[in-house]
């Protein structure tokens, strides 16, 4: 394969800077155009990084928008900021990721035809594109987004297969794996997102968009809609500060955020410094090495930053972080906001015992987030329509 995936800032940062020439209209021409393993210059490659926070959405609307400017940029800031709808979307229902971790569950206990699921997984189904997609996804751990969406529809539609199933199977094997973005999609694909809408891929788009590598046969050509129960409603965002001007503290370093030195201020407190791979909370080999790799290049870039010492976390619980902090002779603990997932969950499961332990835990949240995450309470166009105003505030842009 072409292309990889240093688990680093730096690799991040340089990526989006060979990007940033093809961000405005070569990137809205060719986004939807999938060439294979080997052709992927239309993808800016960097949805690893975003989804640790090697870099934030934020440093890369900035860079391009000083490359481009909004009208010309106005696809690709899309692109990106649909991965901060979904963070927004999850984070006021979160019972949307607890219903599909209890869906898959079930599944996988009680889906009768594994032959089938095992066929789908390792491309060996028969149907042009679906098993290449299948291979690369396993040997890379990238899809391009197309072909992520006409990998869902098949698996849902034509298959036949549980959607749970399938959006664990993208957990399992994605690199930048992300439980808002990837539920979410495979959601919408399947018409439980957007009520009564569902993504049907059809042979003349596969083959319009992959250069006509691909021409599948025995397509489903219609689709209902999944059918589960109503979806909550959103449930108000939690007011958080987004710096600490406290007790000398512990960072402490997640999975979720790995670059905390570029919004926490220098003058914090931070008297040290642990970072966590969180390997209890992996899914997949892959997404584990990008983490362990991203926690070492963490460990020296903000030790460095805050001048302080760093201990390296192998696992998330009560336990270590506890450990960490007794270690450095710290009871405050502050730590960049998880989003729903395993980190959040395990972080609300064991915070209690850091109470109990004496200890105090301080929450950050980007400014970014709490600013455009109120706006995910209804779909993306309608959060589209906020982008403009919160560019400018957040000082972006100019009127």
């Amino acid at each position: 394969m072409s292309y990889s995936f240093p688990p680093t800032r730096a690799a991040g940062m340089q990526r989006l800077s060979g990007f940033l020439p093809r961000s405005g209209r070569d990137y809205a021409a060719g986004r939807n155009t999938d060439n294979g393993p080997d052709g992927h210059a239309h993808t800016s490659l960097l949805s690893p990084y975003l989804r640790h926070r090697l870099i934030a959405e934020r440093e890369v609307v900035q860079a391009v928008l000083a490359r481009h400017g909004i009208a010309t940029a106005e696809k690709y800031i899309q692109e990106v900021l649909w991965r901060t709808y979904w963070k927004g979307w999850l984070e006021m229902r979160p019972s949307v990721w607890s219903r599909f971790l209890e869906e898959r569950d079930h599944a996988r206990q009680h889906y009768p035809d594994a032959r089938a699921i095992a066929a789908a997984e390792s491309g060996t189904t028969g149907i042009d594109g679906f098993d290449d997609w299948a291979r690369e996804l396993v040997a890379t751990g990238y899809l391009h987004n197309h072909a992520r969406m006409w990998f869902a529809s098949i698996w849902i539609f034509t298959l036949r297969l549980p959607w749970a199933l399938g959006a664990d199977f993208f957990l399992r094997h994605l690199i930048d794996a992300d439980a808002a973005s990837n539920t979410l999609s495979w959601r919408w694909v399947g018409g439980l997102q957007t009520a009564g809408k569902v993504y049907l891929a059809s042979a003349d788009n596969i083959a319009r968009y992959t250069g006509g590598r691909y021409a599948p046969k025995g397509l489903a050509t219609e689709a209902s809609a999944l059918v589960a129960a109503p979806i909550a409603t959103p449930a108000a965002l939690a007011e958080l500060p987004d710096r600490y001007e406290g007790k000398p503290a512990l960072l402490l370093v997640t999975p979720e955020d790995m670059s905390p030195e570029s919004w926490i201020a220098s003058n914090t407190p931070i008297a040290a410094v642990a970072v966590t791979t969180a390997s209890n909370l992996a899914w997949g080999d892959r997404s584990a090495r990008f983490v362990a790799g991203a926690a070492d290049d963490a460990a020296q870039r903000i030790g460095a930053h805050y001048r302080c010492s760093v201990d390296r976390l192998s696992i998330l619980d009560a336990d270590a972080v506890i450990a960490a902090a007794q270690k450095a002779k710290l009871r405050h603990i502050v730590m960049p906001y998880p989003p729903v997932g395993p980190v959040a969950t395990a972080m609300k499961a064991f915070e209690p015992a850091l109470a109990d332990a004496g200890m105090t835990l301080h929450v950050l949240r980007r400014s970014w987030d709490s600013r455009f995450w109120p706006h995910a309470k209804k779909g993306f166009f309608v959060f589209k329509e906020a982008i403009p105003a919160e560019l400018l505030a957040e000082g972006l842009v100019t009127r």
